[in-house]
């Protein structure tokens, strides 16, 4: 049987693994949201960044890309997927039906985030997502390249997110006039 993954974030353009098969897919109850503070990857204790997650809500909908990871390398693969995202323990790993666009639906892992952890912040308006990101920076770098990354990526997927394109354009002000 094939393991999935669904990538709604970072997973789109870093992987890390070359997938067996890949497609766009639609999760449904879910969307994706920078409601989560990066302590690691995009930002750090003392200037928490932040990072997409799978945050639950009726009615929503969430396209991303689903990747079927190769069998033969799917112990490791699936070992470095729960370093990376599961570092703080801020997401839950769930199996969740998402449908490709191509029509076939599978169960893939997705990292849905946790609403009782301490780095949950879905409450943030967007202009206090903007002003976050455009200061912050982790050991994987800028929390603005994190943004720019995924909301080009979506782009280029033909997959429309009004909020991260929103979030993008403020970001570049913030960053381009010495604001961050």
């Amino acid at each position: 049987m094939t393991t999935w993954v669904f990538g709604y974030g970072s997973l789109i353009w870093n992987p890390e693994f070359t997938p067996a098969d890949r497609g766009i897919a639609t999760l449904t109850g879910y969307h994706r949201s920078f409601c989560l503070s990066s302590i690691h990857h995009r930002g750090s204790e003392e200037k928490p960044g932040l990072v997409l997650a799978l945050d639950e809500a009726a009615g929503a909908i969430c396209r991303g890309v689903a990747f079927a990871i190769p069998q033969a390398d799917e112990a490791a693969i699936l070992a470095a997927l729960r370093e990376r995202e599961l570092v703080s323990s801020a997401y839950r790993e769930e199996v969740l039906p998402v449908v490709l666009d191509d029509g076939r639906r599978v169960q893939a892992l997705s990292y849905v985030v946790d609403r009782a952890h301490r780095q949950y912040c879905g409450a943030l308006t967007l202009e206090d997502q903007a002003q976050i990101i455009a200061r912050a920076h982790g050991r994987r770098g800028p929390n603005s390249e994190y943004l720019w990354q995924t909301a080009g990526h979506l782009t280029q997927l033909g997959i429309a997110d009004p909020d991260l394109d929103h979030l993008s354009v403020r970001v570049r002000d913030i960053v381009d006039n010495g604001l961050a």
